[in-house]
């Protein structure tokens, strides 16, 4: 896309090369030129000497030297902040951008489409190292809110950034994480599909520590229910980490809380078990998964019985081959 010829006509206003110049000539005397400049190196498409222009600024202010990207279509408006982000990456020190990522970022939120932009300008800023200032940070509180209000579903929001090039990644979901945590304290209460969206994340980029503290803190605190496809990610994330003991403890944790746990979960476990040698526990989770009327596949109790005989638990192999023999009939 040509940004020069789609842009034709917008830009009136020409202002000298910044950069080109003595230190003091980077200095913006005013918010009005600031945004000038930023158009004209829009324009240009010298995106690596935007944060330049903020060196004068200290801080954010009321006005947005982006906001005349209000004038361009959307998808225009998406396509130029991608290429802003893509073009800060390589600048060092990576904090450098930091007040342009702000400002992208509270622009973004206050547009009439703010997701999923703002979430591709949040990962972008996280990556560099910065987190959003407070003013941001409430900003976001505000719109998340306004979009769970429309019944917009957290993974719908998400997914979103899928659709301009972008995937949540660690430190985004760490981020919601710590978000999610403190939405109670802005008025909304989180629901399961809050808590689920983001366990899930977690689970598919092996956060599992988080997610396993956040699923605790959904039935504990808040009295939700994990969704099943949701605790099937969690094990299954504690699987591929070979901390099988902590998948164990989760199906006991979700039990005594009062929560069913599905016939996958306890299979997934159980295989888990099985890949470590962890006979006897494979056969405590069978156990438990038999008392709720679930039975392991044949495959999958024959290894139970064969890891239990193979070192000389057979006591335990008895009890467990008669305890499926009797579910069975």
């Amino acid at each position: 896309m040509v940004i020069g010829a789609t842009m034709q006509n917008i830009f009136l206003l020409h202002f000298r090369p910044f950069l080109s110049r003595c230190p003091s000539a980077c200095s913006v005397s005013s918010l009005q030129n600031l945004e000038q400049a930023v158009r004209e190196e829009v324009e240009a498409k010298n995106y690596v000497k935007i944060p330049d222009l903020f060196i004068s600024l200290e801080s954010c202010q009321n006005s947005n030297p982006f906001s005349f990207f209000s004038s361009f279509p959307h998808n225009l408006q998406v396509h130029i902040v991608d290429e802003i982000l893509q073009s800060f990456i390589p600048i060092r020190p990576r904090s450098k951008p930091q007040l342009a990522y702000s400002y992208l970022l509270s622009y973004s939120l206050q547009s009439s489409h703010p997701f999923p932009l703002a979430l591709a300008v949040l990962q972008r800023t996280l990556r560099s190292g910065c987190l959003p200032v407070p003013q941001t940070r409430d900003l976001l509180s505000s719109t998340w809110l306004e979009r769970r209000c429309l019944s917009q579903s957290v993974s719908d929001i998400l997914l979103q950034m899928q659709t301009i090039g972008y995937t949540p990644d660690c430190r985004t979901c760490n981020y919601l994480l710590s978000f999610l945590r403190g939405m109670g304290g802005a008025g909304c209460i989180p629901d399961s599909n809050s808590f689920d969206t983001v366990v899930g994340a977690m689970s598919r980029v092996r956060k599992t520590a988080e997610a396993q503290d956040l699923m605790k803190q959904m039935v504990v605190q808040y009295g939700l229910t994990p969704g099943q496809g949701t605790l099937v990610k969690l094990l299954a994330a504690l699987r591929a980490n070979r901390e099988i003991w902590n998948a164990v403890e989760m199906i006991e944790f979700l039990e005594k809380e009062g929560n069913s746990v599905g016939f996958e979960s306890y299979e997934l476990v159980i295989e888990g078990c099985l890949e470590k040698c962890e006979y006897v526990l494979a056969a405590k989770v069978a156990t438990g998964m038999a008392e709720r009327g679930f039975i392991p596949y044949i495959r999958v109790r024959q290894k139970i019985i064969e890891g239990l005989v193979s070192i000389n638990e057979w006591k335990i192999a008895c009890a467990v081959r008669q305890r499926f023999t009797a579910l069975k009939s």
